[in-house]
């Protein structure tokens, strides 16, 4: 006697078998791996591959979505289908989630965008110090709330850098400082050249040009003006902190990108998304850098702000 008749004499309906589930979660499965897979084959038009360029490892989401949804469907073959994109964006974006190789620390780093209408941007800046960084970089804060920050801080950070709303606090002499250009009406980036007590490093803090889903012009030029910026410095080694307006999984960061090294994918775990603060799905902040080696980056959440902070360590 086969299964569905022993099931009929017990009274207990067979089955019922729904093809048509397994072959939508296929189908969903299928259009999610070509999308991970083809998505910067997408024109840059009005900034559209930049938003699926920063946008794409979260798309990891909905894997496990369609593995329960295969599982509820009852189909191998589904479940099959959906190691597809499993496997394009473990091979795009698993790196993320393997173990951080650690190591010394000789310098820590930190960078903060303060946000405009902060309330209280020093207890901000207060709760970033309980990681005891040796360089603070900050953004988008006013030269007011700049001088009182500094002024609060100078027993920590008794060195400091300010050109309009981006600043640097540094625990250690700071040499020389200079504007540097990035193509916006205003100064909104800064080159330190700071000595600390293992050798100098050219600090560079930037606030970028803001990108709209319509318009990423400005933030695209900003990028280039400041990778030719750091393609003509010729210091040995060189860490740039700030707010970027763009991920590094987004191509407009290239030129960036093609010299610089990322802190939070070479020592840290996870993607570290940084914005909003309440539920972070991207990650604008940065820890670029060159001729040292990261050995520990993170995300810290302080009260205040739209932004979380970023964090690193180096060794030199």
């Amino acid at each position: 006697m086969t299964t569905i008749e022993i099931e009929k004499v017990k009274g207990v309906p067979p089955a019922k078998r729904r093809p048509w589930r397994a072959a939508l979660v296929g189908a969903a499965a299928v259009l999610l791996a070509l999308f991970l897979a083809g998505h910067r084959f997408v024109p840059n038009w009005h900034g559209v591959g930049s938003i699926l360029d920063t946008v794409a490892p979260v798309f990891g989401l909905a894997i496990p979505v369609l593995v329960v949804l295969a599982l509820l469907a009852r189909s191998w073959r589904a479940l099959l289908v959906v190691a597809l994109p499993a496997v394009i964006w473990a091979a795009m974006f698993g790196r993320a989630l393997l173990p951080p190789p650690g190591g010394p620390v000789d310098l820590r780093v930190a960078s903060q965008n303060l946000y405009a209408e902060n309330p209280d941007p020093a207890t901000t800046v207060t709760a970033l110090t309980a990681g005891a960084p040796d360089l603070l970089a900050l953004q988008e804060a006013s030269g007011g709330t700049l001088e009182s920050v500094a002024e609060g801080l100078s027993g920590q950070y008794p060195y400091s850098a300010r050109r309009s709303t981006v600043a640097l606090l540094s625990r250690y002499p700071i040499a020389t400082v200079s504007d540097v250009d990035t193509g916006l009406d205003w100064v909104r980036a800064l080159r330190a050249m700071v000595r600390t007590p293992k050798g100098e490093v050219a600090v560079y803090v930037v606030h970028l040009g803001s990108a709209r889903v319509n318009d990423t012009a400005t933030r695209d030029r900003t990028v280039d003006m400041l990778a030719e910026a750091i393609r003509s410095d010729s210091a040995q080694r060189v860490v740039v902190l700030g707010d970027f307006n763009t991920a590094t999984t987004d191509r407009a960061i290239a030129p960036l990108t093609d010299q610089l090294a990322d802190a939070q994918a070479d020592a840290g775990w996870g993607f570290g998304f940084t914005w909003p603060s309440t539920l972070p799905f991207m990650r604008p902040d940065q820890v670029l850098y060159r001729g040292l080696t990261a050995t520990e980056a993170g995300v810290r959440r302080t009260p205040g702000t739209d932004h979380r902070a970023v964090t690193a360590g180096f060794a030199f």
